[in-house]
């Protein structure tokens, strides 16, 4: 287990979660906000996304009472991404993406719970100073959500992501400890 709030709990990224993530990611309602409904994954695609090693990545699964809900990612910053955000050397700095890919979770307050959850996680156990994201300037709820569980709107980064045939701007948040 990586970590756990009330009902919900984060665990590994296992071998046998490969089926969810090709299910979560070929929704065209979860792509319009992930990845984008141009871009569904198949069996092959997931392993070669989520399932190979990268240093410092951690992978894990979304349970809220107990029912696979989404998929979670967290990784210090690497040169490139401080260089882009601002962040100095000697900063402890870490990035995470997620999504609730069982769409009749949203809107429901769990993503609050994992957001604060995960916060807390990084700062008691990586030793965390900043928490950042970067959504797509557009998503205003995952926006909203961030912001209610303590980030702030810190740089815009312009044509930042291709989503969906074009490039799209994102908002740099962070969270500080």
């Amino acid at each position: 287990m990586l970590f756990r709030k009330g009902k919900l709990s984060v665990r590994k990224l296992e071998d046998r979660d490969e089926g969810r993530l090709v299910k979560w990611l070929s929704d065209p309602v979860v792509l319009e906000f992930y990845e984008g409904r141009d871009n569904p994954f198949d069996a092959e695609k997931v392993r070669k996304e989520f399932y190979t090693d990268e240093e410092g990545l951690v992978r894990g699964i979304i349970e809220f009472d107990q029912n696979e809900i989404g998929y979670i990612q967290y990784y210090p910053l690497g040169e490139k991404e401080r260089a882009l955000y601002g962040y100095e050397a000697d900063e402890v700095v870490y990035g995470t993406d997620q999504l609730i890919g069982e769409v009749h979770y949203w809107n429901k307050g769990v993503g609050k719970v994992l957001v604060k959850a995960l916060v807390e996680h990084l700062i008691h156990t990586k030793q965390a100073q900043k928490v950042v994201m970067d959504p797509q300037e557009w998503n205003v709820r995952a926006i909203r959500c961030y912001e209610k569980c303590g980030f702030r709107k810190v740089k815009l980064l312009p044509e930042q992501e291709w989503h969906e045939g074009k490039h799209h701007n994102c908002w740099l948040l962070e969270y500080k400890k």
